[in-house]
């Protein structure tokens, strides 16, 4: 099915949630609404499920205006932050619900299949009361994929999860999602699983619709500073600096050899993504001398956060590094990997980058 919002805003009395946009979600592949908190993301996907009617606008299903028709009228499966089940009835039933209305065969080996897809295989002759938050989240998933519904909206549905479990859920939606013919639209505050998730990203900000596209070329070529804060995690460092013959010049820093579209420009941003900066120089690697601040280990890296004339730095290092507070620290980048915004916020320069990686 080919989903389309024609210049849809959403107005609750003098406030306004979302503003005029217009999106056409690819057909059978995954969008991921990005965005913080109150960014619009819930208010878009209740347009699209019709929980809600559009203040203005128009909400179309392959080319037929839907707007206004309520849910029910429409076959679609949402899968809320806060699960829903029925209490009544056991995870296996829950999950069989949407099969059985089909006259689907088989059902049992279906359910079967999802719930060990889920692992929550063990849990099919219980109810959802007797489960955890994160298994009876995990039923609310499962119930949803069995309705195989030509388009499925997703709210942040991880959220509840534990780290662990989350990052195994992400592998196997993406292979659930690429194996079906919905339409699929996840919603996400993280970056992160934007960029695991792949297919197709569109960036919101308080109300706004601010790029959409694959989300590899939305994530290299972000087309505001808006964009690239959003889509960076952690934020995006970003410098102030001006226009300099042959390229760009950071205040307080040094100069950035690289071709400029506007050399006329007199104020500029340079953003410097945390990946981007690193602790042992390279040939042609500029150097930013400090002091570290913070340093803090997560996961498999260690995000280290250094006092700069050029402002405050975050650099992502791969592996567990050991840094006393107040040490000097001199971080290097290369002027390839800097984006520059213009005084507006647009996007100047991006680094090269292969496309399909």
């Amino acid at each position: 099915m080919q989903l389309t919002l024609e210049r849809v805003t959403k107005k609750v009395g003098a406030q306004t949630w979302l503003y005029a946009q217009s999106i056409a979600p690819r057909s059978g592949a995954v969008t991921v609404l990005l965005g913080a908190t109150q960014a619009g993301k819930t208010s878009l996907m209740r347009l699209m499920a019709g929980l809600d009617t559009p203040s203005e606008g128009k909400v179309l299903v392959d080319g037929r205006d839907v707007t206004g028709m309520p849910v029910r009228e429409r076959n679609v499966a949402m899968v809320y932050q806060q699960f829903i089940n029925y209490p009544s009835l056991t995870v296996a039933d829950n999950i069989a619900s949407p099969l059985k209305l089909r006259g689907e065969k088989n059902v049992d080996s279906q359910v079967r299949a999802l719930a060990d897809k889920l692992h929550i295989g063990m849990f099919l002759d219980r109810l959802p009361a007797e489960l955890s938050g994160g298994q009876q989240q995990r039923v609310a998933l499962a119930r949803a994929l069995a309705k195989n519904a030509p388009l499925m909206l997703l709210d942040e549905p991880l959220v509840n999860l534990d780290y662990k479990l989350r990052e195994g859920l992400r592998e196997e939606l993406t292979q659930l999602f690429a194996s079906g013919d919905s339409t699929v639209i996840y919603a996400t505050t993280e970056p992160g699983e934007a960029l695991l998730l792949g297919g197709y990203t569109a960036v919101m900000d308080a109300g706004e619709l601010l790029q959409y596209g694959p989300t590899s070329e939305v994530f290299h070529e972000p087309k505001s500073l808006r964009v690239a804060r959003a889509f960076s995690d952690p934020p995006m460092n970003l410098l102030a600096a001006t226009a300099a013959p042959g390229g760009v010049q950071l205040v307080g820093g040094p100069a950035l050899a690289m071709p400029l579209s506007a050399p006329g420009a007199a104020t500029l941003t340079v953003g410097l993504r945390s990946g981007a900066l690193h602790v042992d120089a390279a040939q042609g690697d500029l150097s930013l001398a400090g002091k570290v601040e913070l340093a803090e280990i997560s996961g498999s890296d260690t995000f280290v956060h250094v006092h700069t004339a050029v402002g405050e730095l975050v650099a992502q290092l791969t592996g567990v590094h050991r840094f006393e507070l107040g040490a000097a620290l001199t971080l290097y980048f290369n002027a390839s990997q800097a984006y520059v915004f213009d005084a507006a916020g647009d996007l100047l320069v991006a680094p090269r980058w292969r496309k399909g990686v």
